[in-house]
């Protein structure tokens, strides 16, 4: 649609809403064009420099709210794969993240924009972290698990002493899977992982990843400018057979004032979190507490589940990075188009302090 003036009143952006045990992930299909570069690492700087404008309008009201996330869609740089992905979250663009993975890949398949050519479907992911190799299983035109082969994940520090305000010091765990995560024992902050504690649990999370941010400094070695501490994670045991552990993730979606209670928000991620599953498996066996292919079966908030296990270690790396793979999966909720419309007030969205940080 085309006005007088040759302006396209109307942008339209196609999307697949899907969720990964739970955890609200939206597809972008038709926005590929928009991130730009020659690596998917230029291609992550760029959407964070040039393109928070689509965040905005895909992750905040009215279109979304604060628990939502988002997966862009691109060509891949690295010709031996099959896509690339940039991750949306409501504090940023990230590398990776294994719930958004599982939704881009079942939404590719299920929808044909990526060929199936049987029951064991290989996809190849460029990110700007590394290729992540997918093994999803299709059963009548229907994902019913994805298993990723990540990038390598691997510990930044242990049982480090965090300074938390409100909070007392508290031996935290800095590692990677995918994003950096600050990770805490949640009974060291007086919390059971519990549904009726979440809002407890992400007070308690907005705290620790603040301090974190501010205390300690990170680097990924093969990509300077993942540089911060994106996530907590509050982690223990679960009340459920079978299961390694529960957690709960921290999304912060605002600027924290140590002084002021108000700004201590977030949202908790309601899957068991795949790229944290992996920086918790990684910080497990640098303990000596999971060996190489023991299943790690990781239970999120809500009591769903991500199977995971290490696969084995790098060789040579100063990190000593493992490989982590972890399994779920995902289901379609919604297709369509988010429309803006050139006259809409709210262009790049809005947050309210009754759900979000002020």
């Amino acid at each position: 649609m085309v006005n007088d003036s040759g302006v396209n009143p109307r942008l339209a952006i196609a999307t697949v809403d899907v969720h990964a045990a739970g955890e609200p992930g939206r597809v972008l299909i038709g926005s590929h064009l928009l991130a730009r570069g020659a690596t998917m690492a230029e291609k992550l700087e760029y959407a964070s420099t040039n393109l928070d404008w689509l965040r905005r309008l895909v992750l905040r009201e009215p279109r979304a709210y604060p628990a939502m996330c988002a997966v862009l869609v691109t060509a891949p740089c690295d010709p031996r794969a099959d896509v690339g992905i940039i991750v949306l979250e409501q504090a940023g663009f990230r590398p990776m993240s294994g719930s958004n993975t599982m939704c881009a890949v079942t939404a590719l398949l299920e929808t044909g924009m990526l060929p199936v050519s049987g029951r064991h479907q290989s996809v190849i992911i460029d990110t700007a972290v590394g290729l992540v190799e997918v093994q999803a299983t299709v059963e009548n035109g229907k994902v019913i698990d994805v298993a990723i082969t990540n990038v390598p994940a691997f510990v930044h520090a242990l049982d480090h002493p965090l300074e938390v305000p409100h909070l007392g010091t508290l031996d935290v765990d800095i590692v990677f899977g995918g994003q950096f995560f600050v990770q805490a024992r949640a009974a060291d902050v007086g919390l059971e992982l519990d549904p009726s504690n979440a809002k407890a649990i992400a007070r308690a999370g907005a705290l620790i990843r603040a301090a974190a941010r501010e205390q300690i400094s990170v680097k990924h070695p093969e990509n300077p400018n993942i540089s911060d501490i994106a996530l907590v994670m509050l982690h223990g045991p679960s009340p459920n057979p079978g299961v390694s552990g529960r957690n709960a993730v921290v999304c912060c979606n605002g600027v924290l004032d140590f002084d002021n209670p108000e700004t201590w928000t977030g949202s908790l991620d309601r899957s068991p979190c795949g790229t944290g599953t992996c920086g918790r498996m990684a910080a497990l066996h640098a303990r000596g507490e999971l060996a190489l292919n023991e299943p790690f079966v990781h239970e999120s908030i809500i009591g769903t589940r991500f199977t995971g296990r290490l696969t084995d270690v790098v060789p040579d790396d100063p990190n000593a990075a493992v490989r982590p793979e972890i399994c779920g999966r995902a289901w379609i909720t919604g297709m369509g188009h988010l429309v803006l419309d050139d006259s809409d007030p709210f262009p790049e969205g809005y947050t309210l302090a009754d759900l979000w940080s002020p």
